[in-house]
């Protein structure tokens, strides 16, 4: 009566316990999603003559990245 080898060595189970403690610990550290509420638009007062420039921190960064 002899019985097949079993596909099933100790080092083939470790490295299977040791693969699904990665992935236990990779799932760990990845942070859940959570829904933010978007902030309320409030819509501009245009200006009464026309125009509409702003000099908003955008353009602010625009002009210190042209300086020589």
């Amino acid at each position: 009566m002899n019985q097949p080898p079993s596909k099933l060595s100790r080092r083939t189970l470790f490295a299977g316990v040791g693969a699904v403690g990665a992935i236990a610990a990779t799932a760990s550290l990845v942070p859940g999603v959570r829904p933010t509420e978007a902030p309320p638009l409030v819509p501009k007062v245009m200006p009464e003559r026309g125009g509409g420039y702003t000099l908003s921190e955008h353009v602010k960064q625009y002009y210190k990245t042209t300086l020589v």
